[in-house]
């Protein structure tokens, strides 16, 4: 008998999976790089719309590393980046390039490393693949290569399970339709609206013109792009949220046209926040100034033993060496606490001064040995926006936009949704994050994924049931090391939520 029972509870939990939600479908917008600071009546009256109709998400972030590529695995998986294996925009993976670091969005890198791991390039499945595999349809647009990372698997002509990623195609025939009915994918000039454009009549038109897909992805390169050149809160950065916020009222419009509007849960969300650079640095210089055989690129000689790859994250820098040695690490550590332009640093092994890689859930399979988060504080920049960072690049100057630290700004992005499954006119005081926008999609669409996720359902947002908020946690956490005539502290500050690790912040510095 209690056999019979524990199979009756297992259907019944079955059950209310799959009636979890109340809409057809599910449609994820992202809009690059902005910050909820810039949301407003004026600057984004649609936007401002969806959140009186729907749930403004007060506290939300993204995962760890501050960054695009990073948040995009998370946004698709559901894992953070110890778990996806995608732990930056540049990494150094000597089995994909030997000598180079790579961009872990770029197609031959995908592919590579999708050769080389069996499929396994993110380590987790995405929603898309999930989907799939219960038999539900899914439509990715997005106006930059990252998209790709939401639906990478190769696919048969005519497959109408499509992800356009910067105007090329899965499958590669639908480019040949996408060129034809909307014109060549345009190059950016001064913004990147016109692709932004391009993509969103591409997934409205072309991928939904057979019917609307249980879910729906479109990624929008904006702001992004018009705050890495100009600053967040310059005109060109106001401008180009305004064609962000235009996107979103067309594929409303379109959703209204087609009799949807009233059985879709939409989503607008941002992949990370946006800070200023007050100055730029060389973490590889500082190295090889201290004696450390340190470079961006492999020697042709090959690398030796205790040599320090640099990798460029902007706002952070990995740091791996070869064959490491706990005396060496730990120079390499000390060198860099010495630096006015680190903020917090988090190490492979334990290193007095440091936090542990697992803390940043940065504990991949194949980590750094260290990696230095540039430092940070809250002034303005010249547009009032504040959130002032050191960055390790040549490719922005000072003044110019920039991310991927764990500044304030850096670490609190946007999160808006509506729909018949999202409580109307809610401001959600708890903390949330990209990472549970997988679980919460599959959540409403009724699919339970094969393995756990590490992110949570945002059960405190929704009109159905789903699983008990249990615990709310506010943490703080610092660490020092006292040497060469300083005393160096860095601090950690996060929240969790059913023991889900949200980062707010962190920074370090010299006394």
């Amino acid at each position: 008998m209690q056999r019979w029972l524990a199979l009756l509870a297992l259907v019944l939990l079955g059950l209310q999976a799959a009636a979890a939600g109340k809409a057809a479908r599910v449609v994820l917008i992202v809009w690059d790089g902005m910050r909820p600071d810039f949301v407003s009546p004026e600057n984004t009256p649609a936007l401002c719309e969806l959140a009186r109709e729907g749930v403004t998400f007060l506290h939300h972030h993204p995962v760890y590393l501050s960054a695009t590529e990073v948040n995009a695995a998370a946004l698709a998986t559901g894992v953070y980046p110890a778990q996806s294996g995608l732990i930056g925009n540049n990494d150094f993976r000597p089995a994909i390039d030997p000598r180079h670091p790579i961009e872990t969005e770029a197609l031959a890198a995908v592919r590579k490393g999708d050769q080389l791991s069996r499929g396994h390039y993110l380590a987790y499945p995405t929603m898309a693949e999930i989907l799939r595999a219960r038999g539900r349809r899914t439509a990715v647009a997005g106006s930059k290569p990252v998209a790709l990372l939401l639906d990478r698997v190769p696919r048969t002509a005519g497959d109408l399970n499509a992800n356009v990623f910067a105007g090329e195609t899965l499958p590669e025939d639908l480019k040949d339709k996408l060129d034809s009915a909307l014109g060549p994918f345009p190059p950016f000039g001064a913004d990147k609206t016109k692709q932004d454009q391009w993509t969103t009549a591409a997934l409205t038109g072309q991928l939904w013109k057979e019917g609307l897909p249980a879910f729906s992805l479109l990624w929008l390169a904006e702001p992004d792009f018009s705050q890495h050149r100009a600053a967040p809160g310059s005109p060109a950065a106001i401008a180009a949220i305004a064609n962000s916020d235009r996107q979103l009222a067309r594929v409303l419009q379109v959703l209204k046209e087609k009799n949807a509007r009233d059985t879709t849960d939409v989503i607008v969300v941002s992949d990370h926040g946006f800070s200023t650079i007050s100055e730029n640095v060389d973490v590889a210089g500082t190295l090889q100034a201290d004696g450390f055989r340190a470079y961006r690129t492999v020697p042709s000689d090959g690398a030796r033993q205790g040599d320090v790859m640099v990798v460029c994250n902007w706002g952070a820098v990995f740091c791996y060496m070869t064959e490491p040695d706990q005396q060496r690490v730990e120079k390499l550590v000390h060198c860099l606490q010495a630096q006015p332009y680190v903020g917090v640093l988090f190490s492979q092994g334990p290193v007095e001064g440091t936090f542990a890689l697992a803390d940043a859930r940065l504990d991949c399979a194949a980590p750094p040995q260290v990696v230095a988060v540039m430092r940070w504080k809250p002034d303005a920049n010249r547009y009032g926006a504040p959130g002032l960072i050191y960055s390790d690049t040549k490719s922005y100057p000072a003044g110019a936009g920039m991310h991927a630290t764990l500044s304030a700004t850096d670490m609190h992005n946007i999160c808006f949704a509506a729909g018949p499954d999202f409580a109307r006119g809610m401001r959600d005081p708890l903390p949330s994050g990209n990472i549970d926008i997988a679980p919460t999609v599959l959540w409403l669409l009724g699919v339970e994924p094969d393995e756990k996720m590490s992110g949570r359902v945002l059960t405190e947002a929704l009109t159905v049931a789903g699983p008990p908020i249990d615990s709310v946690q506010s943490h703080h956490e610092e660490a020092s090391w006292k040497g060469q005539g300083l005393l160096w502290r860095q601090s950690l500050d996060w929240s969790t939520v059913n023991g889900v690790r949200y980062l707010d912040q962190g920074n370090g510095r010299q006394e």
